[in-house]
């Protein structure tokens, strides 16, 4: 047998499953294929693309039409999820795509079946078309792609639709955190990465396993790839050594326990690591929610008074609660931070692990960290 691999990558291969594309991929793709035939008549069928990591993928297209005298363009791609469980799997997404004067840029609409933003505390501007910041960068560079290869000056208006993507929302969070109208064009990689709680957890512990067989004795669990990119900037981490923990806390620091290493960090997003921080091992948004009112008892704790605890307790997302406290000078993601490194410890009962937490937002800015301990 050849040397076991370590790091995310490895550890994503060990988990056997099928990986799939974001909806913002998808979005990237139809948007690709609609500014293509805008200026050239014709629809690129398969439309390539280029993922932020470099990967270039290419989708089938549903659906396409080019409108009378080639004002508009749309093209539809099928959403496939992998193996992932994910309620937009087999969604049609489609992008419509209307030239603007030069100099306009590019402007987002929210066609049928895709979210408004009404509430703040999210990424967007409130009455925003709810595409997600690196899925609309990817928009952006594609078009500017198509533009210079075909003479175009890139300034388009992208319409975004998903079919029956209000109906497909309501099984989402959308409506809770004020996202009306349909569902989110999202993504960070462009990669779906498939969930399977057996086969995620094997794939921790089989990464545990090869970080100490390496002679690893620090570690870091993460939720996602925009943690393992702070821990690598931060600490300096080989990749054998970063653990792709996501939603599975608790699977984490039950394997150290029974195979320790001397130091682990743990490296989230706030919200998820506020739900660490309250007890929950489990931090998927299906099995545990942001709790407000602990989040307002911690701000009380760092010396916010009662209207500010007031409005951490009524913000509409973990991350509108967390800029309120920062306004305010109350160190919420400090809190945060050094709470959920409690839990760790707890669950840790005694064996001998040194923990430290970091606390990140959306774009990976470090917004809370505790002490090793």
């Amino acid at each position: 047998m050849g040397e076991a691999k370590g790091g995310r990558g490895a550890q994503l291969e060990r988990t056997g499953l099928r990986p799939g594309w974001t909806t913002g991929a998808c979005a990237t793709a139809a948007t690709t294929a609609a500014c293509t035939a805008l200026l050239t008549g014709d629809f690129p069928d398969p439309v390539t693309i280029v993922l932020p990591k470099g990967e270039r993928p290419a989708f089938a297209l549903a659906y396409e039409q080019l409108g009378p005298g080639g004002e508009w363009a749309t093209a539809a791609v099928v959403k496939d999820a992998g193996d992932d469980p994910d309620v937009t799997h087999g969604a049609v997404v489609r992008a419509t795509v209307r030239a603007l004067p030069a100099g306009a840029g590019v402007v987002f609409r929210a066609g049928p079946g895709v979210g408004t933003v009404t509430r703040p505390g999210l990424p967007l501007e409130v009455g925003e078309p709810a595409v997600n910041p690196v899925p609309r960068q990817l928009m952006r560079e594609h078009a500017a792609r198509v533009a210079a290869e075909h003479g175009g000056s890139g300034d388009v208006e992208i319409t975004l639709a998903v079919d029956n993507g209000e109906e497909i929302a309501r099984s989402t969070w959308n409506p809770r955190l004020g996202i009306l109208g349909g569902l989110s064009i999202l993504g960070t990689t462009g990669i779906v990465v498939p969930y399977s709680c057996s086969a995620w957890i094997d794939s921790i512990r089989r990464g545990v396993d090869v970080a100490r067989a390496a002679g690893r004795t620090h570690v870091a669990g993460c939720t996602g790839s925009t943690s393992e990119r702070t821990v690598v900037a931060e600490y300096g981490l080989p990749d054998d050594a970063l653990l792709d923990m996501g939603d599975f806390a608790g699977a984490v620091l039950k394997y150290v326990r029974r195979h320790p290493v001397d130091r682990l960090t743990i490296c989230g997003g706030f919200a998820k690591l506020s739900k660490l921080a309250a007890g929950h091992l489990d931090l998927h948004s299906r099995r545990s929610q942001v709790d407000k009112g602990f989040l307002a008892e911690l701000a009380r704790r760092g010396g916010a008074g009662e209207e500010l605890a007031r409005d951490v307790a009524e913000a509409n997302t973990g991350l509108a609660a967390l800029r309120s406290c920062e306004a305010a000078g109350v160190p919420l993601g400090d809190l945060v931070a050094r709470a959920a490194r409690e839990e760790a410890l707890a669950v840790l009962r005694g064996a001998p692990v040194r923990v430290d937490v970091v606390c990140i937002d959306r774009a990976g800015a470090v917004v809370g960290r505790s002490t090793v301990r």
